[in-house]
């Protein structure tokens, strides 16, 4: 992904891991491979693994540069976290930090870690292991966290603390930013920073999880660029928005918040920041139809 500068602010992606194949029943149970198929020509083969119907997905974050802050959007899935129910993500040793660098960026320069939700694969990076025990990775960042994804998670963690949550990243890559101190609790409107159409803030996107959020820049209540997490996790489905992912949490829900994000930007100049599309990642929703497609920037 190019950079992308609105305003001043300036917005960067680096790759935890740039593409990694997935079945596409796995990934949303209702797919069928007819319709794969059926939709491969538009998707091409960045999108869909050429002689299968597998489907492409990245790990990545996001690094917002505003006049004020240095901002992390999305932390990945962490290096050395146990990881057994999802082999592909067990026990990782990627080179995320030294891709931070590469962007000039240090861990201790992040000002903020903003989550979009709390599953394993966007808070993994939120603490890196030293000397056996979970630190934060970012030592002088404040971590928002939408504070009812927090106390839903938390609540599952203590009626029955033998049993991970997600995965066990809340264990080790969440309770350890609360427990340093380190994380904000906030509501799903939050305002992170307010600057003369520069602004920065979280808006509901819940159904995928409890308390979902889109990150959005611009002037507030007129986004330019939004950060979607997973609320669509492959261009796949926009051309049926039905189609849910398996760990949704409220199937309904999501699809609502799915489709309204295709009918709020579909044929406008605000610019997607997707959670898992590999690269060139950030583009605009289109009409067709009375479906939708996703135009890619140029990388």
């Amino acid at each position: 992904m190019q950079v992308q500068r609105i305003g001043n602010t300036e917005i960067r992606k680096f790759d935890e891991i740039s593409r990694m194949p997935l079945e596409a029943r796995w990934l949303f149970p209702s797919i069928d491979e007819a319709f794969v198929d059926a939709n491969r020509h538009w998707l091409g083969p960045n999108l869909v693994e050429p002689g299968s119907t597998r489907l492409y997905m990245s790990f990545h974050s996001y690094v917002i540069r505003t006049r004020h802050h240095t901002i992390l959007v999305d932390a990945c899935n962490g290096n050395h976290k146990h990881r057994p129910s999802m082999p592909a993500w067990n026990d990782l040793d990627t080179p995320y930090l030294a891709n931070l660098a590469a962007i000039g960026v240090r861990p201790e320069e992040i000002d903020i870690v903003l989550c979009t939700h709390l599953h394993a694969d966007h808070v993994g990076w939120n603490t890196r292991l030293e000397n056996g025990r979970w630190v934060p990775t970012f030592p002088n960042a404040r971590y928002l966290m939408a504070r009812v994804e927090y106390e839903y998670l938390f609540e599952q963690h203590c009626k029955r603390p033998e049993a991970p949550v997600n995965r066990g990243s809340f264990e080790d890559s969440v309770l350890p930013v609360v427990e340093h101190g380190r994380a904000d609790m906030v509501e799903l409107d939050h305002v992170v920073e307010r600057e003369l159409g520069d602004d920065v803030w979280l808006s509901p996107a819940c159904g995928h999880t409890p308390g979902h959020v889109f990150v959005n820049v611009g002037d507030h209540g007129r986004e330019r660029a939004v950060f979607t997490g997973d609320v669509v996790h492959h261009p796949i489905q926009f051309a049926d928005p039905s189609i849910g992912n398996l760990a949704d949490f409220d199937h309904q829900q999501a699809y609502e918040t799915r489709l309204g994000l295709m009918r709020r930007y579909a044929d406008t100049d605000t610019l997607l920041l997707t959670g898992h599309f590999p690269s060139p990642t950030a583009g605009r929703i289109i009409s067709y139809g009375d479906q939708f497609r996703f135009a890619f920037e140029a990388d």
